[in-house]
């Protein structure tokens, strides 16, 4: 009897281990979505996650030569013309691309002096803070953005993005997905966030 008791026993603890990991790896991947640049027009992740750790192809010499020489013509644009907004832009789309985030901030600094209500610049710009591991000031910079354009959704989903992923704030990131589903509440990715929430509210309890 002592035997099948102990059989009984760690039967239920296994279905118990069943049930957590199996609650974990539904969190986990419904925790791994993109952050996502500021520019309407180019509304595709970047995978800089910590999560993501597969290594990118190197680029080729050629297209590393082709960039670099973009990026020396726009310098050259921009020192005959600080007001030169698109060559601001450009520049740093140019950096952010080519994996140079300090360069792209200066860049987009540059731009957002003359325009600085500027919410998809200013989105970039705390993506390459969030780079540099300054996750303080790329919140901040995400919520600059949503200050200047209520409606703006890139800057409000990546403010839950930093806080859930960077700083472990699960409060903190429902909260600001909460803001978040307020502008976009019908998207594809809302449906993700939206499930995402429950399983973070259920971490809370």
């Amino acid at each position: 009897m002592i035997k099948n008791k102990k059989d009984i026993e760690m039967k239920k603890e296994t279905v118990i281990l069943a049930i957590v990991i199996a609650f974990l790896v539904g969190f986990i991947t419904g925790a791994t979505i993109a952050i996502l640049r500021g520019t309407k027009s180019v509304e595709r992740p970047r995978d800089v996650q910590k999560q993501q750790m597969v290594p990118m192809p190197a680029p080729k010499i050629s297209d590393s030569i082709e960039v670099a020489s973009k990026i020396q013509s726009l310098k050259d644009i921009v020192k005959k013309d600080p007001k030169n907004l698109p060559a601001w832009v450009e520049l740093g789309n140019l950096y952010f691309d080519s994996g140079q985030p300090k360069e792209a901030i200066d860049a987009y600094r540059q731009y957002l002096k003359i325009k600085p209500d500027n919410s998809d610049v200013r989105t970039d710009m705390g993506i390459m803070y969030r780079t540099l591991g300054d996750f303080d000031r790329a919140i901040e910079e995400f919520k600059k953005a949503a200050q200047s354009d209520p409606k703006h959704v890139n800057s409000r989903y990546n403010i839950g993005i930093v806080l859930l992923h960077d700083k472990g704030d699960i409060r903190g990131a429902i909260k600001a997905w909460e803001d978040y589903l307020r502008v976009d509440p019908k998207s594809e990715r809302a449906e993700r966030v939206k499930a995402q929430m429950e399983n973070l509210k259920k971490m809370t309890r």
